[in-house]
Formats: C-alpha cells, structure tokens, sequence
C-alpha cells in the first residue's frame, strides 16, 4: 500500500477520535489532546510490539492469529521471544493488545479493563517510556481516560467501545522503518488543531517541514554521511520535536542521543510519541517537562553550569508574558548565561515580552566549542539598532560564532504572518558570514483562512547549496567578513551588503527630448483629468442635504 494511503488514515484515525470525543462533550475540552494523543499512542506501541515480535518468529508473522498463535507457545518460548526484542520496544502481555481488548467490549465494566490495561502498560514500560518533570517526577504514559467522560459507568463504557471501534480499521506495522520524512507530516495534523490562538499561553507552533530540513541539511551536510557519531542534539523549546526529528535523521538515529525541555505538558507528550516513531526510544529519558528559563535541568557535571551540546536546534516562542517569574531570571547566578540582559516588564503588553532573547542566550550558553546551532528568529532581531538584540548579535560576531543567515520569505508559518530568519552558530572560528535573502523564494498558497508560502524541493536545495558553499550570488546571497559586518552596526541583512548597480541607457539628445515630451503630455493629462474631478467633488456637495 502506497505510503499516501497510511496517511490518509491515520488523519482518518485521528478525525475519528476526534468525533468520539465531541459525541461525548469533550470537542475542544481541554483534556481532548490527552485522549487523542494518548490513544494513538497506545494503538502504535501495540502495532510496535507485533512488528517486533513478528520480526522475530516468521511463524506469527504469517498466523491467522498471531496473538493466539504466540500464547501458545511455552513460557520459556514466549520468555525467550522476550528477550530478543530490541530495547527500544514496549512490553506488553497478550490481554493489553487492541484485538484482545476488542473481544471484550461485551462486558460491563469495559472502561475500567481498558484503564486498567492503559495504567498496568505505563508501570510496566515507566523506566523506558516515562518523560520526567523539572521536579524529577516521572510523567506515566497514560492516564484514566474514561475518567474525563462526566457521567456514570454505561457512559464511560461507550466512550471506551467507542475508541476501540476506530483503532482497528489500519494498522502501522510496517511503516516502522520509516523515518521522519514520512512522519512529520502526521504530527502536523495531529497538532494543528491544539495550535490555534497564536499558539495559546505557550506559543506552540508546528514548525514547517521546508524549515527543519534547511536547518538538517545545513548544519548535517549530505556529503558527509557517517561521520557524526555520537553527538548530543538539544532544543530547549523543542514542542513536539518536529527539528530535532530532522536533525536525529539527517546524523542517524543509533549515532546520537536526544536531550530537550519544554514548559508544555502537551508538547512533551507529543515528542515522546515522536521519539517512539522515530526510533529514538533511548532519549526518552532525556526529555523534560518543565520552565527551560527559571529551571534548567540540563546541568554539567559540577550542577551549576549549563550542560553543553553538540547540536542545537530551536524554533523557541518569539513573545510571551513571562512577567510572573522575570524577576527571578535576575540573580547573580544568571549574569553569565543572560549577558546582553533581560526584557523588561511591558506592564500595557505583556504578551509581547520578547522571551526569544532568553533562549538565544540560553542556547550560546549551553553550545559547545566547535558545537554547531540553528536557531529561528523573528526577522527584526537581525537588523535591530540598539539593546539586547544588539548585545547579542555584537557578541556573535566578536567572537566569531557566526557562521551564516537566512532570512525566508513571508509567512513561511501559516499561523502567524511574522517574518523569519534563521541564525546559524559555529563553535570553529571562521573568517566570513554568508548571509542569503531567501525573502523572494516560495509559492503563495492559502491554508484555511491564513496564507502560506511553500518552497519547493529545488528552491530548499538552492538555499542549502549555497550556504555550505558560501557562494555570494547576486541578489540572492553575500559573504561577507566580521570587519564588515561590525561597520554596519552588526546587521545581519543580507540586502545591506548587496552591491548597488546603476545602470544607464545611452540615448540621442533627440529621444531625451521626446522622452521628455511624453512625461510633460502625460502629466498634462492627469492635471486636467484632476481638475474635472475637483469639479464633480464640489457640484456633488452642492448637491447634498439633511434629511
């Protein structure tokens, strides 16, 4: 079956349980995500766990029932089977998967053997699967989700039935060496609909697939297959891990670890799931929930410094209230980490504090020598004249952690209209920056009720070539040195450094004066056509009254 039909139905799957929930009061509750994202991803550790088992023993790949088929084995066969399952994948026993659920939806109490199951699979896999809070808390896989029904025990029934009966018409067993490219655009369904009201308290935005595979591309040259090797990939604001998704396939998953925080519960539950699809089980443990800002978990060794990573990749919020703790940001123990200072209090708008300042010093702080990053701006960063923004693009460049710019074109994000540039750092000393105007790539396309601009395959490749050959093409890229850039107050403008071109048209003193003579008849005619149009204006005055 072609890949496009998977995922015709897993947006099939996720509208079904979407009206699941809206036929039992639940359409936009608050709690809806859990109950989405949970039971997709109970159906694909199912799927997960027959895959692998299959792999195993080809006799239950090709049994009728493999379920039955495999519970008939002995127990040392069944224990044996077991042990040569790949770490990565979840446990689970015969009774917890979906057709043996489904051959019991008869029985009254069916919520309770569904929650039950939900709750003893999450105990079972907590060591692998559980993602952890700032507190050290481990966050469980699943919780109760017939309790987020109101009503009484047939209610609660029927909302359980009602889920099992949308998990059975598709199966993902084999996508599961699929990577990211097929993925990325299911988690984009997935989310969109959690994502409206710019986002909501937390800014959460599905980052385009165009821009993480810029970000991959440039920062993982595909010429060099093979030769990063157990490196350490973080994003401090990571959502659902649409670029650290990128950035793990573009290395290779088995060649480098996973590490991320991210204040909304919501997000890390959905990059938890992408890590299972994306067989990157064993970072799991690295991921967190909770304020990258106030409480960063990712320390190095001594527990005072930032811990310090090979790559990293974010697409943080642009402006947010953080006005509720922005005064505990302002401790001597933060001076290093935010060293061009902290956005004040905006008391008549507060939603528009700008916190992207925050992480990208947080980041500066947290890359390696010779660590490489990627971080999306809003474009008014690179060329602002004065305070933090100034502060931090002049230490860049002093420095020499600059290795290039590229500004994209308008509404590369489909949820909000605010212009882009990504920065890219190099821990290794270069000599120049190369700045590219991507502004005028792109293909207007309307998404809903919001305008979207889509770059095609080609024009990504353009961008990414000619970053890594560091080519200056006219109008469209420059590179430029740090002493440049340094004379134009530490603009990062690409259309700064573009040479101005004067071009001139030789002609007679003949054509000049009747080129002239048509400016003057033209000029003439628009004057008198004005005059006629005074005169109607004032007669149609005249004409009006009171009534």
């Amino acid at each position: 079956m072609k890949y496009t039909n998977y995922q015709q139905q897993t947006r099939q799957l996720i509208d079904d349980l979407k009206a699941v929930c809206a036929s039992n009061g639940l359409g936009n509750d608050g709690n809806e995500y859990k109950i989405i994202s949970q039971t997709f991803l109970y159906k694909l550790l199912c799927d997960k766990f027959a895959y692998e088992m299959k792999q195993l023993d080809p006799k239950l790949a090709s049994a009728p029932n493999w379920i039955s088929t495999w519970e008939k084995l002995s127990k040392v066969q069944r224990d044996k089977l077991k042990d040569g399952l790949p770490p990565e994948t979840p446990l689970l026993d015969a009774d917890q998967l979906i057709p043996s659920l489904f051959n019991r939806q008869a029985e009254a109490g069916f919520a309770q053997v569904f929650d039950d199951a939900l709750i003893a699979i999450a105990a079972k896999n907590s060591k692998i699967f559980a993602i952890k809070a700032e507190d050290g808390e481990r966050v469980p896989l699943f919780d109760r989700l017939s309790e987020y029904v109101t009503g009484g025990a047939e209610k609660k029934d029927a909302f359980a039935r009602a889920l099992f009966n949308k998990l059975t018409g598709v199966s993902f067993e084999h996508l599961f060496s699929q990577k990211y490219d097929f993925w990325a655009t299911l988690f984009e369904y997935l989310i969109k609909d959690y994502n409206k009201d710019n986002g909501g308290k937390y800014a959460e935005y599905y980052t385009p697939h165009a821009v993480a595979t810029i970000i991959a591309d440039i920062l993982v040259p595909k010429h060099k297959p093979g030769k990063v090797r157990n490196v350490t990939c973080y994003d401090p604001a990571s959502g659902s891990g649409t670029l650290l998704m990128a950035l793990a396939h573009a290395i290779g998953e088995e060649n480098c670890s996973i590490w991320s925080q991210d204040i909304s519960q919501k997000s890390s539950s959905l990059l938890r799931l992408n890590l299972v699809l994306n067989r990157l089980v064993h970072s799991i443990p690295n991921i967190t929930q909770g304020n990258t800002l106030l409480h960063p978990v990712h320390m190095g060794e001594d527990g005072k410094t930032q811990k310090q990573f090979d790559y990293i990749v974010s697409n943080p919020p642009f402006k947010m209230d953080f006005s509720d703790f922005r005064d505990d940001l302002d401790t001597d123990k933060n001076k290093t980490r935010f060293f061009a200072g902290i956005p004040k209090v905006k008391p008549k708008d507060k939603d528009k504090m700008e916190i992207y300042l925050l992480f990208i010093q947080h980041i500066i702080a947290s890359l390696k020598s010779g660590g490489r990053a990627a971080i999306v701006v809003p474009t008014g960063f690179i060329t602002a004249a004065k305070g933090i923004e100034l502060k931090i693009r002049q230490k860049l460049v002093n420095e020499k952690m600059l290795a290039g710019v590229v500004s994209m074109p308008s509404n590369i994000f489909a949820t909000t209209g605010t212009n882009v540039s990504i920065l890219f750092l190099d821990g290794t000393a270069r000599d120049n920056v190369v700045l590219i105007d991507a502004s005028a790539l792109g293909k207007k396309v309307k998404e809903g009720k919001n305008q979207k601009t889509l770059l095609s395959p080609t024009e990504e490749r353009r961008i990414v070539d000619t970053f890594i050959a560091r080519e200056s093409v006219e109008d469209f890229s420059v590179v430029v040195d740090y002493a440049a850039i340094a004379t134009k107050n530490y603009s990062f403008s690409a259309g700064q450094y573009f040479d101005v071109k004067i071009s001139y048209e030789n002609i007679s003193p003949k054509q000049f004066s009747e080129k002239m003579e048509g400016f003057k008849s033209r000029l003439d005619a628009m004057f008198l056509e004005s005059k006629k149009l005074e005169k109607h204006i004032a007669a149609s005055l005249k004409g009006l009254t009171l009534e």
